[in-house]
């Protein structure tokens, strides 16, 4: 057993673990893994430096849930030779001096070759607690929950937003001409869709030219500055020298899809960052839809947090993917839950995919928190009465909402409104 430290000098890690063999020793495989051991005893690996740097199991809770066949294929699962398989709860501890208060490393410790093993078939990773050190080493959000109500002005409410559709193919004149009508509309945010980079057809800069030139013009004549995050993702390199063009035309966000980055990518760029940094999680599915591969959000998003992620996609209620509700709002909710009592790390979570007035009740009762940004693109843009109908009904909708009024009861004396609860996801 490793030597007792402090608990602040602990890296923990929680799995749902399946094996066809006994889950202790599993387990205690996982710990070897991903510390000081290897599939055979070497002469270096003394009991003195297991006891400095070996990972250990520290709890194991057994799951009823058997089943025949394993989750996910593996050579040393036969059903004529192997046992029945068995599902726990395994927690994994590694002492915080193996790898530094290091994001990038944390991964590879606590996400690494322990999803190869033939051992194992089936392991998600639930959650991680992580030493103060963390906190000091990574600034977290800048802007955050607090920093993006300032620079859009919304207090008290949920901010609406939309994305830009069609996803690709607009040029930037249209894409201007669209927000020109959107900030009219009295739309608090604005994002390109991930799928919109620097194409031939809408070139960045041309783009940010074009549409922060109709977003401070708005600003000038209201006082009131819509956010509009643009999608900077690209190499490093690229990525700075966009984010400098955004600061000169006086642009409040951008967006990267945080996986296409990469985890050193995002954190350099949170790291010469002036403006929010609205985090986009496409591909999160091949990371989670497998029940038994994978991450939880709740374990995902520390990382994003620390790493410097002012918004945070959590997906939508009743949305056009296959994560269930439950799912969506447990991640809102873990985005809302402080990461060290003198570091909260709170970034905004972001609702979306095929939102509409439809769903802000449930929204509301669910979540109860006004701390959210409600995105909606063919929920905004494909309203029969207009772009400025389907930005009216979703205020409408969260106003009544955060009143404790019936959205249902209001939409029959409102056409906007009711026909923004007959769109469909």
């Amino acid at each position: 057993m490793p030597i007792e430290l402090p608990a602040t000098q602990w890296i923990e890690a929680d799995y749902l673990l399946e094996s066809y063999m006994d889950i202790g020793r599993t387990a205690a495989i996982m710990a070897g893994e991903q510390s000081s051991g290897t599939f055979i005893s070497v002469p270096g690996e003394t009991e003195d430096l297991k006891k400095r740097y070996a990972a250990s199991v520290v709890n194991i809770r057994p799951c009823a849930d058997l089943q025949d066949q394993p989750s996910l294929p593996s050579t040393g699962w036969s059903k004529d030779k192997a046992g029945p398989l068995k599902r726990a709860y395994v927690t994994l501890r590694w002492p915080a001096a193996n790898i530094g208060a290091s994001l990038p490393n944390l991964m590879a410790t606590i996400a690494g070759n322990l999803y190869e093993l033939r051992h194992v078939t089936g392991l998600k990773l639930l959650d991680i607690r992580l030493p103060h050190a963390f906190a000091e080493r990574y600034n977290g959000p800048r802007f955050g929950i607090s920093g993006t109500r300032r620079l859009t002005q919304v207090e008290n409410r949920p901010l609406i937003g939309t994305i830009i559709k069609p996803s690709i193919g607009l040029s930037a004149q249209e894409t201007a001409a669209m927000v020109k009508s959107l900030c009219e509309a009295g739309i608090d945010f604005i994002k390109d869709d991930e799928l919109q980079s620097d194409g031939t057809g809408c070139p960045f800069e041309t783009r940010v030219e074009q549409v922060m030139r109709v977003i401070n013009d708005h600003a000038a004549k209201t006082g009131r500055k819509v956010m509009f995050a643009f999608n900077l993702t690209g190499e490093l390199d690229q990525m700075r020298h966009r984010h400098d063009f955004l600061l000169k035309h006086e642009a409040t966000c951008m967006m990267a899809s945080i996986h296409s980055v990469g985890l050193t990518g995002f954190i350099e760029l949170a790291r010469f960052a002036e403006i929010p940094i609205h985090a986009h999680r496409n591909g999160w599915g091949y990371l989670s839809r497998h029940p038994l591969l994978g991450w939880s959000y709740v374990a995902w998003q520390k990382i994003w947090r620390l790493a410097g992620a002012d918004h945070m996609h959590v997906n939508g209620l009743s949305n056009k993917f296959s994560e269930p509700d439950e799912s969506v709002l447990a991640s809102a909710r873990t985005c809302l839950t402080p990461l060290f009592v003198d570091k909260p790390c709170l970034s905004l979570p972001v609702f979306s995919s095929g939102q509409t007035a439809r769903v802000v009740e449930a929204t509301h009762k669910a979540i109860q928190s006004s701390d959210l940004l409600f995105t909606a693109g063919g929920g905004v843009l494909g309203h029969r009465n207009g772009l400025a109908a389907g930005v009216r009904s979703l205020r409408l909708a969260w106003d009544l909402a955060l009143t404790g009024q019936s959205v249902m009861q209001a939409a029959k004396y409102d056409n906007d409104l009711h026909l923004a609860l007959e769109m469909q996801s």
